[in-house]
């Protein structure tokens, strides 16, 4: 194999490379705590501000933050129906990870917020499905809770998947987040 034909090889080779992350990113978004999901929704919509397409997988306790407050489900089991009790029951339900004081600082951040002119965790989420903000959660999880689709928020292109689906997304991604 001579030089010329070897360089144009690797130079073929690094072009594909380059293309091979887009400008895009991928964010696990684990927490179900209000801070944390204000960080994910915060990172997201500036991302798209920014040029990136974004795609957010919400997993485990995340995913309760998704249910619509109006929306009941039928047919759950007896763990269903416990974990339904026991999770918050949307967006603006969810507490803070630390001093949450038993309702005070959770509430005392909120009216913060809103003093502040800061976009309430709702107004995140309907800013980011505005931006088209993918968002993906998780069959798995939602399976183990006994969470059911009926009973999550509407979101446009909002989709139902296993963790193959992100990991698809994340491996052509430019940036990757965990939260």
């Amino acid at each position: 194999m001579d030089v010329q034909q070897t360089l144009g090889e690797l130079r073929s080779r690094m072009e594909e490379l380059k293309d091979a992350n887009q400008n895009k990113l991928s964010m696990v978004v684990f927490s179900g705590d209000l801070d944390k999901l204000l960080a994910s929704f915060i990172i997201a919509t500036g991302a798209v501000a920014m040029g990136m397409e974004v795609v957010m997988f919400f997993t485990f306790w995340a995913t309760s933050a998704l249910r619509d407050k109006k929306k009941r489900a039928k047919g759950k089991n007896i763990f269903g129906k416990m974990f339904g009790f026991m999770l918050p029951k949307g967006a603006g339900k969810v507490k803070l990870s630390k001093m949450h004081m038993g309702g005070m600082g959770t509430g005392m951040m909120k009216y913060l917020m809103k003093k502040k002119n800061v976009s309430s965790l709702e107004e995140m989420i309907q800013l980011a499905a505005e931006l088209e903000v993918k968002l993906y959660i998780c069959e798995m999880s939602m399976d183990l809770m006994g969470l059911k689709p009926e009973e999550m928020i509407d979101y446009p292109g909002r989709d139902f998947v296993g963790v193959a689906k992100f990991l698809e997304e994340a491996g052509n991604s430019r940036i990757q987040l965990f939260i």
